[in-house]
Formats: C-alpha cells, sequence, structure tokens
C-alpha cells in the first residue's frame, strides 16, 4: 500500500474508535441517570409510602390503648379487684374496657404490672383533688401506682407516680397545670416533655404551644413504656387473647 494512502486510512480509523468510546460513554452516562431517577422515584415513592403507613401505624396503636389508665405494680389482679373496692366481678376481654363497655377493666399480670382501664377511672380534668384521693388510698393499699392519660382530641394528658401512700411525681394538665408535683423523672427528661408551672400564661392558640401540647400526648404513651407498660403493647406480650375481670366501682370514690 502506499505510504500515502495510509495515513487517511489511519485517521478514519482512529476517529472511529473515538466516536465508538464517546457513544459508549455517553449510553453509559443516560443509563446511569435512569437508574438514579428510578432510585430516587423509589425512594421517593417510599417516603410517600411511610408517610402514609405511619399515621396508620399510630392510630392503630391508638385504638389499642385507653385514654386514661393506671399501672399497679402486682402479679395478683384479685388484690387489684378487691383494692379498688369493685362490684359484680365479670370476665371481660381488653377491648371491652378500650370501648368502655364496662366500668373498670383489670388485665392479668404482665411483667409484674397489672393494668387497670375504663370509664370509672377518675379524669383529673373533671376532678383533680378527688383524683388524688383516688390514687392516694390505692397506693396505700398496694403500693406502687402509676397514672396516666393522653387525650388527641382535647390534648388533656396526666402522669403520676406514687409509693406507699406518697407522690412521687405527677403532672396533669386540661386547658391549665392542674397538678404539679414533685421533680421530674429521667423519662420525662430524656424524652422532653414539657411541663407547664401553675397559673403559667401562655396563647392556646399559638402554633408552638399546640405543637408542645400534642408532643406531650404523644409521649404519654412512650413515658408509660419506660415506668412501666404502654397499655397498647398488651396483645403483643400475651400469647393468647387478653382476658380480665371486670366490676364497678363504689360511690365512695
Amino acid at each position: 500500500m502506499n505510504p500515502a494512502d495510509a495515513v487517511p486510512i489511519a485517521l478514519l480509523i482512529l476517529f472511529g474508535t473515538a466516536v465508538g468510546i464517546g457513544g459508549t460513554i455517553v449510553w453509559l452516562a443516560v443509563r446511569w441517570n435512569r437508574q438514579l431517577l428510578l432510585s430516587s422515584r423509589g425512594r421517593a415513592d417510599w417516603a410517600s409510602e411511610r408517610r402514609h403507613w405511619m399515621p396508620r401505624c399510630s392510630q392503630r396503636l391508638q385504638a389499642r390503648r385507653p385514654s386514661l389508665w393506671l399501672a399497679i405494680r402486682s402479679r395478683d389482679p384479685d388484690e387489684v379487684f378487691r383494692a379498688l373496692d369493685l362490684s359484680d366481678p365479670t370476665p371481660c376481654s381488653w377491648m371491652e374496657a378500650l370501648h368502655g363497655e364496662k366500668g373498670v377493666v383489670i388485665s392479668p399480670p404482665i411483667r409484674g404490672w397489672v393494668l387497670v382501664a375504663g370509664t370509672a377511672v377518675p379524669d383529673p380534668a373533671e376532678d383533680v383533688d378527688a383524683c388524688f384521693r383516688f390514687l392516694l388510698e390505692l397506693s396505700r393499699k398496694l403500693g406502687h401506682v402509676q397514672f396516666f392519660q393522653a387525650d388527641r382530641v382535647l390534648f388533656h394528658h396526666a402522669w403520676a407516680r406514687l409509693e406507699a401512700g406518697r407522690v412521687v411525681r405527677a403532672y396533669a394538665w386540661a386547658d391549665a397545670t392542674l397538678w404539679h408535683q414533685g421533680f421530674k423523672s429521667v423519662a420525662e427528661t430524656s424524652l422532653g416533655v414539657k411541663c407547664f408551672a401553675y397559673g403559667e400564661e401562655f396563647n392556646s392558640a399559638r402554633f408552638d404551644v399546640a405543637d408542645l401540647l400534642t408532643a406531650n400526648v404523644e409521649k404519654v404513651p412512650l413515658l408509660a413504656a419506660r415506668w412501666s407498660l404502654d397499655p397498647a403493647e398488651i396483645e403483643a406480650l400475651l400469647p393468647l387473647p387478653v382476658r380480665g375481670i371486670a366490676g364497678r366501682l363504689s360511690a365512695r370514690y
């Protein structure tokens, strides 16, 4: 071959190689970007689904949790029944307590705790003094007694821990601070609950106050889980359908 003819051929080969390499790079870049886009959409879809799933999960847990309940350190539901001075003992399910179909329902012992729920459990918003006397007398009889309230509609919330007839810690809020006694527990501090002082003035329409109240209500079950038990976990902790004892409170409470 004439050397003069070899030069254009070599240049064409080099040009074709360069075009091929460039085309390959472009193809790889397009494919990589497409994979990133699909991955991004997948993460966005997952995040969107998670945002929808989390409230549903929270709602399911809330449906298995009363708005007012007691946690008593005991392994004897009959002892709790007698201490509450209940009448008309009847077997019932824990779900009946959640739907207010019985006055008071006592759970079987779970990890050394007996839970009490029902529409007859005193509400601090109705009479905080009556709630205080009720818990104090019960603690004198049974020792360690805890009280919780988490009303997601009215934002009323409360928690109390009593030992042998002595209030160790108590806080109750229902449009104002009704009960504030003792020092914050380690669990309260770590959860970051906000406890308003007696007579503390604030505008309930402010968004930051509304957020604080909502956060407090959401944290009550978390506090209960650290102090004793979250009622929403009862079904998971017991292998069989939860059967408790139902009864009616005496008029003296």
